[in-house]
């Protein structure tokens, strides 16, 4: 069973396996030629990137170099090339050998040799372990765990409370929560389970790549729940509006509101990117909560604006099938116009020193051709608006792509994350408008498949194709389209077996769902304290960090059930 938490032996010949970190393997170098070469390596998550140079071998010698560390986490390849390239080399020169390897597993041990007649020899010293075995492992031990605790939980309640008792203190709190909440359980069930999924890809994820955000394009994990969180606080602004508008309250006081809670996200946010230091010449401006009181502030306010008192159904079948549409009428003009901004700024604003239309990375992207380019427009102006000093240092890009810095959540996606907001709002006048779960279903279904289809056809199907690639760093106009289909078909299952089938009751992600700016807050506060997170020696396999992870992410979920258990809800 050693294999399920990646055992390796602590030492393999002179090597101390346990100075490797996740997805890090060993190879020695030995070279034989006659000459002084040089060794340069390119990973594939680094697109049209050049060789990077790593390491001089001496001349023909017997002994092997020190070993070198390397990323196992992508596959390599590898040049060796018999004159000094610089840092970066490129494919107009040729090398004396080369090869890719695919096959590299976490803490493997390789032999790399380059040959007296210039060629290259690779060897497996020692194989690697396997990396995704942790998940069951960690799987079962939580089981074990929530089983325990039930059995617990069950003897406890057995001991204290008359069954028949329980039973009906049980079914008044149920039927108390029925009256007090009347909006759908699917969507407290969507916002609980983007926020258990966002601690836990804030807690590392268990350092697996595919969980962590892509470098540049491309969908992982982590991409896909920012996008969600504000989809669906979009999808509730019309239900909340439509509430308070049958309240009598007039729309300049609901303004009013919502200017006062975007202000209070910006504020959160601002004081939780002074977390390692108030030091306001560096103090990062834009951030999560930030945008999502800019995207908050600009659709609750259109969304009032445009709203109607009288929402009274058409009596013909096609006035009432094109009905939601018609509400959404203002709306939707701004969504345009935000779109078209936001092309025409893309792809017409002349960045210095950069090509027009640039939408990529950077640094030694595109064979270095663009160095200092990272983001296009985008990243031009947030660098003109924020400065350096204010926008996000450390950037996936920085250390895939050797770029510089970029704000994932500057102002200019800003543009887009609206479009994000308001097409949540739309899926939201669907639910006012039309009465039949099957109606609903029907249109989130259309829109789901035509924003797939659109969102498809911009990044060619593919993730480094296509006119405009899918990119969380730039939020995209295709990954807000791919987002925010992928948002319906979710709320789409939920609905129908929450609600609809009512099979499942969304335990215990409802209940997370109802406290999530507490849980968002709390764990970003507490990001390294007791006994949310903890370090055992050196914490180097997939196994630990994913325990550490879960362990952390089931926290929170149990403060939020002791929070609803004691009826304490909490929105800005």
């Amino acid at each position: 069973m050693s294999f399920l938490v990646e055992y390796t032996d602590p030492q393999w010949r002179n090597l101390n396996m346990r100075d490797l970190h996740v997805d890090e393997a060993y190879m020695y170098l030995q070279s034989h030629y006659e000459n002084r070469s040089y060794l340069y390596t390119l990973s594939d998550e680094c697109y049209t990137c050049p060789y990077t140079k790593v390491k001089a071998l001496p001349a023909a010698s017997s002994a092997s170099l020190e070993p070198l560390k390397l990323s196992s986490a992508s596959a390599l390849s590898f040049k060796i090339y018999e004159h000094d390239q610089g840092r970066y080399a490129y494919d107009n020169v040729s090398s004396l050998c080369a090869l890719r390897r695919s096959d590299l597993q976490e803490f493997g041990v390789y032999n790399l040799t380059l040959l007296s007649n210039g060629s290259c020899d690779f060897a497996v010293d020692k194989p690697g372990v396997p990396i995704n075995y942790a998940f069951l492992s960690v799987f079962v031990l939580v089981a074990a765990l929530l089983i325990v605790l039930k059995l617990v939980s069950c003897a406890w309640k057995r001991y204290r409370y008359d069954e028949a008792a329980a039973a009906a203190d049980s079914i008044g709190d149920a039927a108390a929560k029925a009256t007090q909440r009347k909006r759908l359980r699917s969507l407290d069930t969507f916002r609980g389970l983007s926020i258990v999924l966002m601690i836990f890809v804030n807690s590392g994820g268990g350092g697996y790549n595919w969980i962590e955000h892509a470098a540049w394009n491309g969908l992982h994990l982590a991409d896909i729940v920012f996008p969600s969180f504000l989809w669906i606080m979009g999808v509730c602004i019309p239900l909340s509006i439509k509430a308070q508008l049958g309240r009598g309250i007039s729309k300049s006081r609901i303004c009013l509101r919502i200017l006062w809670r975007a202000c209070k996200l910006f504020a959160i946010g601002l004081c939780l990117n002074s977390t390692y230091g108030p030091q306001l010449e560096q103090l990062r401006l834009m951030g999560v909560l930030q945008r999502f009181g800019i995207a908050y502030l600009i659709v609750g306010v259109v969304h009032t604006l445009c709203s109607r008192r009288d929402q009274l159904s058409p009596q013909r079948a096609w006035q009432r099938a094109i009905y939601d549409i018609c509400l959404f009428s203002g709306e939707l003009a701004l969504l345009l116009a935000l779109i078209a901004s936001y092309l025409g700024l893309t792809f017409g604003l002349n960045v210095p020193g950069c090509p027009r239309g640039y939408l990529g990375p950077g640094g030694k992207s595109n064979n270095a051709a663009n160095p200092n380019c990272i983001g296009g427009a985008a990243g031009y102006v947030d660098l003109l608006v924020l400065s350096n000093n204010h926008i996000y240092q450390h950037p996936t890009a920085k250390y895939v792509y050797d770029a510089t810095a970029f704000d994932p959540e500057g102002i200019f996606g800003c543009l887009l994350s609206v479009v994000q907001t308001l097409l949540g709002a739309f899926a939201g006048v669907t639910l006012l408008v039309h009465a039949t779960w099957q109606s609903r279903l029907k249109r989130w279904l259309l829109c789901a498949t035509l924003l797939g289809l659109l969102g498809g056809a911009l990044c060619g199907f593919s993730k480094e194709q296509g006119i405009i690639p899918v990119n969380k760093n730039l939020w995209s106009l295709s990954f807000v389209f791919v987002t925010v289909a992928l948002a319906l078909l979710l709320l789409s299952l939920l609905y129908y077996v929450i609600d609809v089938r009512q099979v499942w009751s969304g335990y215990p992600f409802t209940e997370c769902g109802m406290n999530a700016i507490i849980m968002y807050v709390g764990h970003t506060v507490m990001h390294k304290m007791l006994p949310w997170h903890w370090r055992i020696a050196s914490m180097n396999t997939h196994f630990l960090l994913l325990l550490e992870s879960v362990w952390n992410t089931l926290l929170w979920v149990g403060i939020a059930l002791y929070l609803d258990a004691r009826q304490f809800y909490y929105s800005l």
